[in-house]
């Protein structure tokens, strides 16, 4: 006997309309979406039936299982506390990125991320989460050892993204010093003499590690059909270089000019959800609501707040753009960009993925009302 629910009374939200009325699940797959409602199924009382959210980069994972420096907590644990956040802010699938490459920020040792990894299958294969969990790699190719942080995964399937990324000195996200001494000198509170040190290795290992490396793990990912993103695009140069190792994903350039050339280039452009809320970027670097406003922005990510990921979409409603277009930020262009075509969109014969969420007007905050993965309600 198949297993059929039925959600009347909702607004339905597709990728180019909202339809007033019903959703039918059966077995885990929405099986029709109608106009009107009908009896004896649940009623969402006006609510938004949307997509369950897509989130192709978040860091939240790392916070939870090094909440304090030095401090490492259970795996497992941290897994299950993450994931908890995450599936009660509307997202039903998650790329958890594992930082690979050590240096003086605090990275990982070798291993670390390959056990992190096992936990996640673990978790999964035991039905311990609530959202579909794959692996994003943040791989960085100034750090001399990022090949050997990147070894233990090869073969990986959960490994389905990857990005390439140098966060030397004027290098992408840091083009300007002011911004580097910012992030890192007054952040982490070094005299002159330790940040002068630290500057100086940092650009010695990009200038002898960063282009091999971005070569290297450029191929090793098109091997094995993993996605790959550019990471803080500052120039047309960058661009062009990201389009010559087939990057589908953009994240987080720094400037108009290269986050057009990217969308031009076919690419998704990927900013951060908590910029949209904020209104602008925390390190100074373009406004997410500039390049929307540009025609430019294709994905939005959470990054390091989950919420931000439901909350964006409404506020770029506010400003003007129509809902069906900000829902498909964080659903069905992110599913598209990293391959995943059963999931995104409200359609019939796509997995039953969708959240319920209420809001009451104009510059209201979203209230995520429950969250269903592939047909079970697991928020």
């Amino acid at each position: 006997m198949s297993d059929v629910q039925i959600y009347s009374n909702a607004a339905i939200v597709r990728r180019s309309d909202i339809v007033r009325g019903t959703l039918v699940v059966r077995d885990g797959k929405i099986a029709e979406i109608a106009e009107g409602s009908v009896a004896g199924g649940v009623d969402c009382e006006g609510d938004f039936l949307i997509p369950g959210l897509i989130e192709l980069h978040t860091d939240h994972l790392e916070g939870h299982y090094s909440p304090r420096p030095g401090v490492r907590w259970d795996r497992t644990a941290a897994i299950q506390a993450h994931d908890a956040q995450v599936a009660a802010s509307g997202i039903t699938t998650v790329f958890d990125c594992l930082r690979l490459g050590s240096d003086e920020e605090g990275g990982f040792e070798v291993g670390e991320m390959r056990a992190m990894a096992d936990a996640l299958k673990a978790a999964q294969q035991d039905g311990r989460l609530r959202a579909d969990h794959l692996i994003h790699l943040r791989c960085e190719v100034s750090a001399p050892d990022v090949l050997d942080h990147f070894e233990p995964f090869e073969g990986e399937e959960m490994v389905r993204l990857a990005s390439l990324m140098d966060h030397a000195p004027g290098q992408r996200q840091f083009q300007t010093m002011d911004q580097y001494t910012l992030y890192y000198k007054t952040k982490k509170g070094m005299n002159d003499a330790a940040f002068d040190a630290f500057v100086e290795k940092r650009k010695t290992n990009s200038a002898r590690y960063a282009n091999e490396h971005r070569r290297i793990l450029g191929e090793r990912c098109a091997e094995r059909g993993i996605a790959l993103a550019s990471h803080d695009d500052a120039t047309p140069e960058h661009v062009t270089e990201a389009k010559n190792l087939g990057m589908r994903l953009a994240e987080f350039p720094t400037s108009l000019e290269a986050a057009r050339a990217s969308h031009d280039n076919g690419m998704s452009v990927l900013m951060g959800a908590p910029n949209v809320v904020r209104g602008g970027s925390h390190s100074g670097n373009i406004a997410a609501t500039d390049l929307a406003d540009a025609g430019v922005l294709d994905v939005l990510s959470s990054d390091y707040v989950p919420i931000s990921l439901i909350t964006a979409p409404f506020v770029l409603l506010d400003r003007g753009m129509a809902l069906p277009d900000a829902i498909a930020l964080v659903t069905a262009t992110p599913a598209r960009t990293v391959g995943l075509d059963d999931r995104g969109e409200l359609l019939e014969g796509a997995r039953a993925d969708f959240a319920r969420i209420r809001r009451s007007g104009k510059g209201d905050m979203p209230v995520v009302r429950s969250v269903w993965r592939e047909g079970a309600r697991v928020a």
